[in-house]
């Protein structure tokens, strides 16, 4: 059993360390038998370092959703109320009309998650004996505990994907996790293992955490004299140029300290959510503490940046050259490509308008001012939807009469200025569906037209600090209320709440200038924790659209997921010119609350491992 993992790894993790032209000179032969040098046992990885580290960078490979060409990057949306999709095939829309079920579940993260915390258990299992610099002590031991340091605090992202996934109430009425694995199985192993209770899974991912962070620097960077190296590698012998071999600025995009400690906030964040807080031994006062501790570090709410909510269309910082963003946390490796681009522009620019913002996503942007449009005082326009809107409206979504690459987009029933109807509302294939198309995280300098193809960089984030601050507004609003701070943080998610409606434009005037009333309806939510927690809720659906955050955050809220999905038919009068707004129906949503906000244990695992328990509700 053992022999056949590592096998494996030594066909998939090592092709990540080798270059290409290894594979090419192979001789034909090689493809039907494999060589002697490929078939290693165990004992190989201990004097192939490279080869060890193949097992950690499996635990990389195996984080979900982010793809090498991006084109997967935000399509959960389309399984919400947020968006849909054109392509009659995708799997979440077949999901969400009606074929969810444990043997068909595009969300789950069984497989790769397991897999990948499979291969940090044997990591951590070698990684000690392995000789990573085995002529300097210092190096050596440097190198063990980060490459030990980065893989405790991926397995406690990956045991939190799967707690997000997974985790649930079974018939018995207790919450459960997953099986509970922090050493490798092989092939003596019991592999008809239980569920662990879903607090014991947390408190594994804290532990893991906690570990990360003992092991790793807060951030890597190169340092420039040898006081500035940790005591314990001074006493080994380590001098600063090898300190930054291993921990400088080489290393940057690694896990790192800060990063284990945000992924920590995301877990505690989770298990105090309503939908788990009950037997998750987390509350939200915990959440809030542990989101608070990660923002203390770049200022509190002083450190937000400004431009946070735009990062993709900082093209400087886009690029190689260009140095880390503030608003990144963690990111993936760039990518240069116009995949995004091509999935999702629309049909006259060459695209296949893939993703389809919802009305009812369109309606979440509140007036300018502050005011949601259902406020009688709002100045809301039906026959003038868009006027005075939410900035971020324009910013995300293509709407009817957007220019976008030069070009006017119509999505109503009538042709554009080129008279041209491609766009228009389910003209064609790639058309949209709702009246909507996706303008959040595109680049409007590529160009996905195999003939004139322009590609550019694209950063995808793993953790965007926007998001940890509305982990901190809910959390501290639901352990303390709007404006509590007992703890002595610094700041409360009402601080948060405003500093992101400020920086997104709201309560100003169509020339950017504060109105002299100010922000009316934060200060009506700020006295009122059920209207804080619906307004910190909202703006968390506004500022991570599309960024895989909506379809797990309905669950953990335990909100409805069967809300079924409008858009808007837009008509023009031809003698007039006036414009007339119908709003339709375009897609039921086939759920049912509340035992499908767990989601399920695959059912060949439950038909194999007679220890296994399912969720309630799901055969």
């Amino acid at each position: 059993m053992i022999t056949r993992i590592f096998n494996k790894v030594a066909v998939g993790a090592i092709s990540f360390l080798l270059p290409l032209s290894s594979f090419l000179m192979t001789s034909c032969d090689d493809m039907f038998e494999p060589a002697d040098e490929n078939n290693r046992q165990e004992d190989a990885m201990y004097e192939e370092s490279k080869y060890a580290h193949g097992l950690q960078i499996y635990g990389y490979d195996r984080l979900p959703y982010i793809t090498n060409v991006g084109n997967q990057y935000n399509w959960t949306d389309v399984a919400t109320d947020d968006a849909v999709t054109n392509q009659k095939n995708n799997t979440f829309l077949t999901m969400t009309t009606g074929t969810w079920a444990s043997d068909n579940n595009p969300m789950s993260r069984w497989d790769n998650c397991k897999d990948g915390i499979q291969y940090i258990n044997l990591f951590l299992s070698k990684v000690d004996n392995v000789k990573w610099a085995p002529s300097s002590a210092s190096k050596q031991q440097m190198f063990i505990d980060r490459l030990k340091g980065e893989a405790f605090g991926l397995r406690a992202l990956l045991y939190m994907y799967l707690l997000q996934a997974h985790g649930g109430y079974a018939d018995d009425g207790k919450l459960y996790g997953v099986p509970l694995l922090t050493t490798p199985e092989d092939g003596s192993s019991d592999y008809n293992q239980p569920r662990a209770t879903f607090a014991d899974c947390v408190q594994q991912c804290f532990a893991d955490c906690d570990s990360a962070m003992a092991l790793l620097p807060l951030d890597y960077a190169d340092i420039d004299n040898n006081e500035q190296i940790p005591p314990k590698y001074i006493a080994l012998g380590a001098n600063y140029s090898n300190y930054n071999l291993v921990f400088g600025n080489k290393a940057r995009n690694l896990l790192s300290g800060r990063i284990a400690e945000a992924i920590k906030a995301q877990i505690a964040l989770l298990a105090a959510s309503p939908a788990f807080r009950e037997q998750s031994g987390v509350t939200s006062a915990v959440a809030a503490t542990l989101c608070g501790n990660v923002l203390k570090r770049i200022g509190g709410v002083a450190g937000l940046d400004p431009t946070g909510n735009i990062w993709y269309k900082n093209t400087t910082k886009l690029e190689p050259s260009g140095g880390e963003m503030a608003e990144i946390l963690w990111r993936e490796d760039r990518h240069k490509n116009a995949e995004q681009e091509r999935e999702n522009f629309p049909p006259t620019l060459y695209g296949n308008g893939r993703i389809n913002p919802s009305q009812n996503l369109v309606d979440a942007f509140p007036m300018r001012s502050g005011l949601p449009i259902a406020d009688p005082n709002s100045g809301y326009d039906p026959k003038n939807p868009y006027a005075g809107r939410d900035p971020r409206l324009d910013t995300y979504i293509i709407l009817n009469g957007t220019t976008f690459r030069k070009t006017e987009i119509i999505t109503g029933t009538y042709p554009n200025n080129k008279g041209e109807i491609f766009d228009n509302l389910n003209n064609i294939g790639t058309s949209t569906r709702t009246g909507y198309y996706l303008k959040k995280l595109l680049r409007e300098d590529v160009s996905p037209l195999s003939s004139s193809l322009i590609e550019q960089q694209h950063i995808y984030p793993r953790i965007r600090f926007t998001e940890i601050f509305l982990a901190y507004a809910e959390a501290a609003n639901d352990a303390w209320g709007p404006k509590a701070d007992p703890t002595g943080i610094g700041f409360t998610a009402y601080d948060v709440i405003k500093a992101i409606r400020v920086r997104a434009g709201l309560a100003t005037n169509e020339v950017g200038a504060d109105l002299p009333e100010g922000d009316v309806y934060l200060e009506e939510c700020a006295a009122d924790q059920t209207k804080m927690t619906n307004l910190i809720r909202n703006e968390r659906r506004i500022e991570l659209c599309f960024e895989n955050k909506r379809f797990w955050d309905l669950r953990r809220w335990q909100m409805p997921i069967n809300e079924g999905v409008k858009g808007v038919q837009i008509d023009r009068n031809e003698e007039t010119g006036a414009l007339s707004y119908t709003i339709i129906n375009v897609e039921d949503r086939n759920f049912t609350s509340p035992y499908q906000w767990y989601g399920p244990v695959p059912k060949s695992e439950i038909l194999k491992w007679s220890n296994l328990m399912q969720n309630a509700g799901w055969q």
